[in-house]
């Protein structure tokens, strides 16, 4: 059974209680032989006891004669000392007194036993001395539970807190495990290759990485594919956090740096994981109390110390992981420290598809499933976002009593992230659901006969979250965003409003969100993407942050005028969105009706008003050619063809 160390608070405060109770609470009073005959004539004592081998009598008084000598006269005798007294005199020998308690017996002024004892001075000794005893080993046991354990010194903060993962140990995750970032993975399993053949690059002159940092949002799987590393080449893995090295003592975080790369060179080869580095990593010289000591300068400091003391080819890597490498100091992300930075990016549309292949496997679906709809209905997940999904559907799934999780509970997996879980309690009348229907009809009408229109994939006027509606699209993931696509998205964000205006002939404030976003979007334009006819190829935005101090880098007459581009843009858009749903009314009304008796509608119901659309996105023509490919590739398998090689 492992040790527990309450068990020893326990035994100790059970001593303690011991000591106690085993005190004495007498009170006693030395007197001399005479005054002990008179206090026994006198009828106050009620005992005695006598210690033959130290010629030492104890006469225990009565309550009445204990009072007298020890107790306070002036209060009540039921206030008085509850002590028991006694007096303590120098017998002659052991003879003298029985002659004495004779003769006291037979006058009739004693009546009580005697006793004959050896005596003792453990009890003495053990209340004198053992609370102190108990003190220093209290003392001793916390000490040696704050150095962790022994070994380190009293208070052995300075210690690395790094967790140790051993070769063939914990760590099962390989790249397989680590679905899409083809390209971080790549550029990583070269990392691999130098710690399983470091003699196959050292042979030619070349020097191993001493470090790659790992840069991209949170939840794309950095933390993952560093796991993954240590997995795939097989040996120990150091992983700590950024925050780890930093304490209230001051010298403590450097200390565990030099902790942390004493321990990685004993175990060389090995990697060390530092994650979320932009703790200790942010860049010197830019905090207020640049004149103090300051324990993350420090912490840096030695950091950069032991990334370039390291011995050439030392086989020991160092990865690190952020999110913030905007604000990492400049000496440590230099050649010779982080060699490379890996960027691990948002998966695009094929990397989703095989990040739900992976979190699928686990789960029992059905046929209904189509993991290229999934992989389409979430741009912009990351693979923590989609492992989410998948799991919020097996629990939807479950929550109604059903066998496999089917199409059905992933859409409302997706909606339940994406705009909250559902108020069907919310009240709302039939005017404000007749607006909120005539609004989101607006939305996607406009945005399905726009070139550049983000396809739709459904309109719902179910409450989720703070929206009264909402209407779903595949957003197209571009590189390069043309002009007239931020225009087209300007339009359809303002398809609402002016449907609300046409139909209603007055305007609510259910448009406040899209209003928000069309404003930002055509200011962004104006300012930062040099895309307006009075202001052309001019940018304001300083991507570096660190330059200049100033907000502001125009004249007043300079943000007149691009207040006044900014409204020109939105007062077209605005007006063209007008026109289209004018266009397209009767549309619009059919539109609204089925919305307002179903509650929710899909792509095919706008195609059964409107026809298919005229443009197809690029996204769909990404899966038409991924589900070609497949195809191809079966084919080949059953025929037993040579598959089509790509270079």
């Amino acid at each position: 059974m492992k040790f527990n160390i309450y068990w020893l608070y326990a035994i100790i405060g059970l001593a303690l209680l011991g000591v106690w109770f085993m005190r004495d609470d007498a009170v006693s009073k030395d007197v001399s032989w005479t005054e002990f005959e008179t206090y026994v004539e006198k009828g106050g004592v009620k005992s005695i006891v006598a210690y033959s081998d130290k010629h030492v009598a104890e006469g225990i008084l009565t309550d009445s004669m204990t009072n007298v000598l020890f107790g306070k006269n002036d209060r009540p005798l039921s206030e008085k000392t509850v002590f028991k007294g006694k007096i303590v005199t120098n017998i002659p020998s052991n003879d003298k007194l029985d002659e004495k308690v004779a003769e006291w017996q037979k006058e009739g002024v004693f009546n009580g036993d005697v006793k004959y004892e050896k005596s003792s001075d453990f009890s003495g000794l053990l209340w004198t001395f053992g609370p102190i005893l108990l003190l220093i080993a209290f003392w001793f046991i916390m000490a040696n539970r704050m150095s962790g354990g022994g070994g380190g010194g009293v208070f052995s903060v300075a210690k690395s807190k790094a967790k140790l993962y051993e070769k063939d140990g914990e760590i099962k995750v390989t790249f397989n495990d680590v679905a899409g970032l083809s390209e971080a993975k790549t550029e990583i399993a070269e990392i691999v290759e130098f710690l399983k053949n470091p003699q196959k690059y050292t042979e030619l002159g070349g020097k191993i990485p001493k470090g790659a940092l790992l840069v991209g949002p949170p939840g794309t799987g950095k933390t993952l594919l560093a796991k993954a590393v240590a997995g795939e080449a097989n040996v120990p893995f150091f992983s700590m956090s950024g925050s780890d090295f930093v304490e209230m003592f001051v010298g403590v975080g450097a200390s565990r740096v030099r902790d942390l790369f004493r321990q990685a060179k004993e175990k060389s080869p090995c990697i060390v994981f530092i994650d979320e580095i932009d703790a200790v990593g942010r860049a010197r010289g830019n905090r207020l109390n640049t004149g103090s000591n300051d324990e993350r300068e420090n912490t840096l400091n030695q950091l950069l110390t032991e990334m370039d003391g390291f011995g050439t080819n030392s086989g020991v890597i160092i990865l690190a992981a952020t999110n913030r490498a905007d604000i990492l100091d400049k000496a440590l992300l230099r050649a010779g420290r982080f060699d490379r930075q890996i960027y691990v990016e948002l998966p695009d549309l094929n990397d989703r598809k095989a990040i739900f292949n992976v979190h699928l496997r686990n789960i029992k679906k059905d046929e209904s499933v189509d993991v290229d709809m999934l992989a389409r209905q979430t741009p912009g997940f990351s693979g923590a976002d989609i492992a989410n999904v998948c799991n919020e559907a097996a629990l939807i799934a479950a929550r109604h009593q059903k066998d496999v999780v089917q199409r059905q509970d992933f859409m409302d997996a997706v909606d339940r992230i994406i705009g909250g879980l559902e108020k069907k309690t919310k009240i709302t009348t039939a005017e404000e659901r007749h607006s909120i229907a005539v609004h989101e009809s607006g939305h996607a009408v406009v945005s399905w006969h726009l070139q550049y229109g983000n396809p739709l994939v459904k309109v719902t006027i179910v409450p989720r979250g703070k929206a009264l509606g909402a209407a779903h699209y595949l957003p197209e993931e571009r590189q390069i965003v043309p002009t007239q696509a931020m225009l087209d998205e300007l339009c359809s964000l303002l398809g609402g409003r002016a449907a609300e205006e046409l139909f209603l002939g007055r305007i609510s404030t259910g448009a406040a969100n899209d209003i928000e976003r069309a404003t930002k979007l055509a200011y962004a334009m104006v300012v930062y993407y040099g895309m307006s006819e009075k202001l052309p190829n001019i940018s304001y935005y300083d991507s570096s942050g660190q330059e200049y101090g100033f907000t502001k880098p125009y004249s007043d007459e300079r943000a007149k005028l691009i207040d006044e581009e900014v409204s020109r843009i939105i007062a077209e858009q605005y007006a063209r969105a007008k026109t289209m749903l004018t266009q397209y009314a009767a549309g619009h009304a059919q539109l609204t009706e089925v919305l307002l008796s179903r509650e929710v509608i899909f792509t095919e119901d706008v195609e059964h008003i409107f026809g298919k659309r005229q443009w197809v996105s690029r996204t769909e023509e990404i899966l038409e050619e991924a589900k070609a490919k497949e195809t191809l590739s079966t084919e080949n398998e059953i025929t037993g063809e040579p598959k089509e090689e790509t270079a």
